[in-house]
């Protein structure tokens, strides 16, 4: 399986009621998503960026009329498409500056990177595309093939106006996150050149009937995104932790306290600060179930080994 062997110590659990989709197709899904979900949780960020990608490409998929297993597979490859960025050192990840022209150029190997990690995989034809495509643009001037609006693969396309959507409207160590009507004004200017136009009038039309008012915003179903007070990253909060939890900053180390106001889960700081154990990554088992579980009710997961082939360089 390629550079996947580097990961198989993080894939020695069970996810939690993972459905039996016969063989161990479930468990290939999970090792996909968790380590999709590790990745992320190296920039303290871009918590649940990965999530809402994932479901405005299976609504936006659906939208434009495709079948289920469609939509499932655009979802996934949603959550995937970052997987590559891997390779990329911290310090560049988590720069609070602008990027340097050397720094980009490392930034922008990641899409080819997340196919070489696959390679080998047995669910990578579900997904390649999407992770070696989604900075093309139909203008040419995306990466990292330069290709043309005809050259670009349909997951590709859909996974690369809700990445732009999501990064848009998300907050960053040097900006503030956007409202949606600003990024939406963007992406409709942009339709044609570094959009799809077919896809990005969908999607903002989508956006501006308010059908992604409960993922902008959330880092899961219902889990409105939290920040550090004293730094700014997300704090990583999962949805089965209740009112008293603990949870921590992975970048400052802060120790907060998990309350509800008026219905809303908020963070309160406690003073402390986390130990060397507390701050360790969590994977968040839970939620890679629920995903595989949603994906698996729709995904024909029985056939992966024997049609995977089939959705690579699929362009309409």
């Amino acid at each position: 399986m390629g550079l996947l062997k580097l990961f198989d110590h993080w894939f020695d659990f069970k996810c939690p009621e993972l459905p039996d989709l016969g063989g161990h197709s479930a468990n290939l899904l999970a090792s996909l998503l968790t380590m999709a979900w590790l990745v992320e949780a190296r920039d303290p960020y871009t918590g649940g960026h990965l999530w809402r990608v994932s479901m405005y490409a299976r609504l936006l998929a659906e939208r434009v009329g495709l079948n289920d297993a469609d939509a499932a597979r655009f979802s996934l490859g949603g959550f995937l498409h970052d997987l590559g960025k891997v390779s990329v050192p911290d310090a560049i990840l988590r720069k609070t500056d602008a990027l340097t022209p050397s720094e980009y150029a490392i930034i922008k190997t990641h899409p080819e990177m997340g196919v070489r990690m696959l390679a080998g995989h047995p669910l990578a034809g579900l997904v390649a595309d999407a992770i070696r495509s989604h900075h093309e643009r139909p203008d040419g001037h995306g990466y990292p093939d330069r290709l043309l609006e005809t050259g670009i693969p349909r997951i590709a396309k859909v996974v690369g106006v809700c990445d732009a959507f999501d990064a848009m409207t998300s907050e960053r160590p040097y900006r503030h996150g956007m409202a949606p009507a600003e990024a939406c004004a963007i992406i409709r200017k942009l339709a044609g050149a570094q959009f799809s136009s077919e896809y990005s009038s969908q999607f903002v039309a989508m956006c501006e009937e308010g059908l992604f008012d409960c993922i902008v915003g959330y880092s899961d179903h219902g889990i409105p995104l939290q920040t550090c007070p004293r730094c700014g990253p997300t704090l990583t909060i999962r949805r089965e932790q209740g009112a008293g939890a603990r949870v921590y900053c992975h970048n400052c180390g802060a120790e907060f306290s998990l309350e509800t106001a008026a219905g809303r889960v908020v963070v309160t700081p406690t003073g402390a600060m986390g130990n060397a154990e507390q701050l360790q990554i969590e994977v968040d088992s839970m939620l890679i179930s629920r995903t595989v579980r949603a994906l698996a009710e729709m995904l024909p997961m029985l056939d992966f080994h024997s049609s995977q082939s089939q959705f690579v360089g699929q362009t309409t």
